[in-house]
């Protein structure tokens, strides 16, 4: 099979993984500060499971080998930038328009009104998490993540946990996700939000509203990202 082929049989699977979200209200609340907001969604498309390393390295680094026991487990040591050139790559491939720009001082927008790849907003993650739970979680914990007291301490493939109501796995667990909002910018400057907690936390981490951050060029062995796109 050629090259041209194999990226659209890739980008193709991708797609197939994608689940429809309806439009929908959440709030949210940051624990630090008592603060809440409450968000209006728009109708998006969120994968079933998080990136990859396979997926990420077929469309990055194509010369990157990826050892046949890791390729179905989440891509980790990835930065939000990393993730966000990622978004672009495969919107192109995949003949989408690509919803993130920077300008000359480096500076990322996004297109919201598009419907290429991104991240999702930590309003769409934690609407997609909960799946109609009010609950911290959307199951039992040893049901449905890979946390410190069940993980080995090591990263697992996705999807080996049961899935929430609207068949989306790994929300909570083995590896923290990618958002695109930052945190708060009067505090913490350009610090993106990541959600969901990962392998070494304990249940604390592993919450539909637990919030972390960090600097958008930070990355660790314990954080990966999940793909959304706008409806149409």
């Amino acid at each position: 099979m050629n090259q041209n082929k194999l990226q659209g049989a890739a980008t193709e699977h991708i797609a197939a993984e994608m689940v429809r979200v309806d439009a929908g209200t959440i709030t949210l609340k940051d624990e630090g500060t008592d603060r809440f907001w409450t968000v209006h969604l728009l109708p998006y498309l969120i994968s079933k499971f998080v990136v990859t390393q396979e997926q990420y390295f077929h469309f990055i680094a194509r010369d990157q080998v990826v050892n046949i026991n890791d390729r179905n487990k989440p891509i980790v040591d990835i930065s939000w930038i990393d993730a966000i050139h990622f978004c672009n790559q495969l919107s192109q491939q995949a003949g989408l328009p690509k919803c993130y720009s920077f300008d000359t001082a480096g500076e990322v927008s996004c297109d919201w009104k598009l419907d290429g790849y991104r991240l999702p907003s930590e309003a769409e993650w934690e609407y997609a998490c909960r799946a109609g739970s009010t609950e911290v979680r959307y199951g039992e914990l040893s049901e449905i993540a890979w946390y410190r007291d069940n993980s080995g301490q090591y990263l697992h493939e996705v999807g080996t946990k049961k899935s929430n109501n609207w068949g989306l796995y790994d929300m909570i667990g083995n590896v923290w996700e990618w958002c695109w909002d930052i945190y708060d910018a009067k505090v913490y400057g350009s610090y993106r939000v990541f959600r969901g907690g990962g392998w070494f936390d304990s249940p604390r981490g592993c919450r539909a509203s637990c919030r972390r951050k960090s600097h958008p060029t930070f990355h660790v062995d314990d954080l990966g990202f999940r793909l959304a796109r706008t409806a149409k």
